[in-house]
């Protein structure tokens, strides 16, 4: 063998001096990584994900806290103003947001069925926000009885569990779209129930509210 003997060799084989040791670390950088103690990147796809999704997430919550007064506005946009507060609502449980309001409201004003669709979708895109936020790591939640009920439910029929959930108005649907990301359920099935539950409750609501004055 010529050349100097890598330092994970020479240990290997029991033949390493100290007096070689800085010379050792000039031709390889393994050696100086291992002397060192300097453990090596290893940045795998799947953690590039992890991390783009991670960082999406508090984007879009830094976004809309920064932004929160006018977002407050928006309900007199009309249809658009109706969309971006759904997107709001739905995006972060730090500002809550009148969605189920707007769209009663919405709906006594605009064409009811407009807005329930408009509503499910805007509330829809701002659930990825869960997902996004479960796909990047686990830590996020802590395994409570509810995490492991609806991990259950999941397990049996995440379409089912998800398009219920989003049927009706509870706090639960956040911990599924975050379970969803963990335990990586399809995006597009966790959009479409998601699509499908969100645009029957805010029909209704907008339905109501047509009907109410």
């Amino acid at each position: 063998m010529e050349g100097p003997m890598h330092y994970c060799i020479a240990i290997k084989n029991n033949k390493f001096l100290a007096v070689g040791r800085q010379a050792l670390l000039i031709h390889c950088l393994d050696c100086k990584l291992e002397l060192m103690k300097i453990p090596k990147l290893n940045l795998t796809k799947e953690k590039l994900i992890k991390f783009g999704f991670i960082l999406a997430s508090i984007l879009i919550s830094g976004i809309i806290i920064y932004f929160r007064n006018s977002f407050v506005k928006l309900e007199g946009y009309g249809y658009l103003g109706i969309f971006l507060i759904s997107i709001l609502g739905n995006s972060t449980v730090i500002i809550p947001a009148p969605v189920i309001l707007t769209a009663f409201i919405g709906g006594s004003i605009f064409n009811p069925f407009l807005v329930g669709i408009i509503t499910a979708m805007g509330a829809t895109i701002g659930e990825l926000t869960g997902f996004m936020a479960g796909f990047g790591g686990q830590a996020i939640v802590s395994k409570s009885k509810n995490y492991e009920k609806i991990e259950g439910w999941m397990k049996k029929s995440g379409f089912l569990t998800i398009f219920i959930l989003a049927i009706i108005p509870n706090p639960l649907f956040d911990l599924a779209g975050i379970i969803s990301g963990i335990t990586k359920y399809p995006l597009k099935k966790f959009l479409l129930a998601t699509l499908l539950g969100k645009s029957i409750k805010f029909l209704v609501v907008a339905l109501i509210g047509a009907y109410s004055f």
